[in-house]
């Protein structure tokens, strides 16, 4: 059964989504919009009510490194470049273009940007701390006001 519940943030509402004992997407949302949509039932799960505390804690700078059990669905490539996401140190910053030589392919810089994009589980798998080679932020499925919010809470 898959599970979710939305949470008022201070960087906006973020719907929780879990299977089991895994969390499977966070998603920046309206809930009436959510609702209308979907038929997954709303409940508060301990693994759901963990993700928003361990959420709370990053959110007030005393959390740098989030101990989740996740559970992102996607294709083998995306799954490559969520997982250097991960490897991107709290308070940093990477390019495109190294993440993509970090997973070795350098000319991948657009796939990364796409499998960035599809990010299913963003601030956990820090997508966030992903910018331009220009040193700009660009690109983040939220907006770049939460972008913005995110790095600025890692003093970036």
């Amino acid at each position: 059964m898959i599970y979710y519940y939305i949470y008022h943030t201070k960087i906006g509402d973020l719907l929780l989504k879990s299977r089991e004992e895994t969390i499977t997407h966070i998603l920046f949302c309206d809930e009436n919009e959510y609702i209308e949509k979907n038929f997954e039932e709303k409940r508060e799960t301990p693994i759901i009510q963990e993700a928003y505390q361990q959420l709370l804690e990053y959110f007030s700078g005393t959390r740098t490194k989030f101990e989740l059990s996740i559970s992102p669905e996607g294709t083998e490539f995306q799954k490559k470049v969520w997982n250097a996401l991960r490897d991107i140190p709290y308070g940093e910053t990477r390019s495109y273009k190294e993440i993509a030589t970090f997973i070795g392919n350098e000319k991948a810089s657009r796939a990364v940007g796409n499998a960035n994009n599809k990010n299913p589980i963003p601030i956990i798998i820090p997508c966030h701390r992903v910018i331009g080679a220009n040193g700009k932020l660009v690109g983040y499925a939220g907006g770049l006001d939460k972008k913005k919010k995110l790095l600025d809470i890692e003093a970036i």
